[in-house]
């Protein structure tokens, strides 16, 4: 079985998938994106895929170290993320060879169901109360909120206030039987974060997420130290390398992204790093379908997993969603809140080609915004 063709598709709403075709006919797929900079992680994946072409689509470690290190400039996030969907494509390939789901490859599940959590937004105390109990009536146990939206460089006391306010908000919407976790996005000033940290302790977030920027792992040790709020970091961290340091730190939760941090193949090996320090995991994906599926194989062969983010519903996505681009809706059907294993070979979702297709006619050019603070200068989003 050889590689024969490699495809990339830009779809709305800004994501990016990868096709790997072989010449026995089987296919995978995976999601190969950085949110914002989609269209260039396409050009990654298109000189990446040089070394496919040709190739024996199972050996898939060999390729991941060649894809990984055959440069002599390495990493970062569009190399990473381009490999990432290109290795998610592979595992795909390898689960429809042998006729298994990924995870029984991975040395088979070590739990029955995995536990999800749902986005709430979080920006006004009023509206959230609503989204929660929306999401509480979908059977979620946990939600996930922003900590706060534009904030100054040291927060005054309002700032601080307004905070701690939207986590009481959430806590006593859930009551005390379910989780949130609250996402401070590195838009905190570390300071702050060490403020703000032990005024949330007593509402028991599951963690608090990105309280200091991923290029400031030095700073995180005294974040960490702050409160026994558990610290959770990790989806603009790429690689083992980049996770050690924050494991050194103390941190409680790591969180890799699946279509940034090395695909299944990397992924896999922080997790078992994470265990060493006593860390869980909580994958990073608010993205698409292909991103969700392979998030979940993982899960379901990780002894130090914790929960899962997924993308269905979030408040940005506007002009498509992840089921838009997928046969079977019903692999991504919540029980309860929890995922149950995807009966299918290879990642567990069948794709709908035409759809992909179709969306990749339209493609996006998706931004983030650019926030600056009142005096005019940048301010972190």
């Amino acid at each position: 079985m050889k590689i024969t063709r490699v495809e990339t598709f830009l779809v709305p709403p800004r994501w990016l998938f990868c096709r790997i075709e072989t010449d026995d006919g089987l296919v995978g797929w995976g999601e190969p994106v950085v949110e914002g900079r989609a269209e260039v992680v396409r050009a990654a994946v298109d000189v990446l895929a040089e070394q496919l072409v040709g190739r024996d689509p199972l050996r898939i470690e060999d390729h991941w170290q060649v894809l990984a290190k055959g440069g002599f400039y390495r990493g970062g996030p569009v190399l990473s993320s381009a490999l990432a969907g290109l290795d998610q494509a592979l595992w795909d390939i390898a689960g429809k060879a042998y006729g298994v789901p990924v995870h029984a490859l991975l040395g088979g599940p070590v739990r029955d169901r995995v536990r999800m959590y749902a986005w709430v937004g979080g920006d006004e105390p009023a509206a959230l109360a609503d989204g929660i109990a929306a999401r509480v009536a979908e059977g979620f146990t946990a939600v996930k909120m922003n900590a706060s939206g534009r904030m100054p460089p040291l927060a005054g006391s309002a700032d601080v206030a307004a905070v701690v306010d939207r986590v009481a908000a959430a806590r006593e919407a859930l009551g005390p039987g379910r989780d949130v976790a609250v996402d401070f996005h590195g838009r905190i000033a570390p300071a702050d974060s060490r403020r703000l940290l032990p005024l949330l302790a007593d509402l028991h977030p599951l963690f608090a997420e990105e309280p200091v920027l991923p290029d400031s792992p030095h700073l995180l040790r005294d974040v960490v130290t702050a409160s026994n709020v558990p610290i959770a970091v990790g989806e603009r961290l790429y690689s083992r390398w980049d996770f050690l340091p924050v494991l050194q730190a103390g941190v409680a939760v790591v969180q890799p992204d699946i279509s940034h941090a090395g695909g299944i193949s990397e992924t896999r090996r922080i997790a078992a790093l994470a265990e060493v320090w006593g860390a869980h995991v909580a994958p990073h994906c608010p993205l698409g379908p292909l991103a969700l599926a392979a998030s979940l194989q993982v899960a379901f062969a990780t002894p130090n997993f914790l929960i899962q983010e997924h993308s269905i519903g979030i408040h940005y996505n506007t002009d498509a969603d992840l089921l838009d681009y997928v046969l079977d809706p019903a692999i991504f059907q919540f029980t309860a809140g929890h995922a149950l294993p995807p009966p299918g070979p290879g990642l567990g979702v069948q794709v709908d080609e035409a759809a992909v297709r179709r969306g990749d006619k339209s493609g996006h050019a998706w931004r983030n915004p650019i926030w600056r603070h009142d005096d005019g200068a940048f301010a972190e989003w």
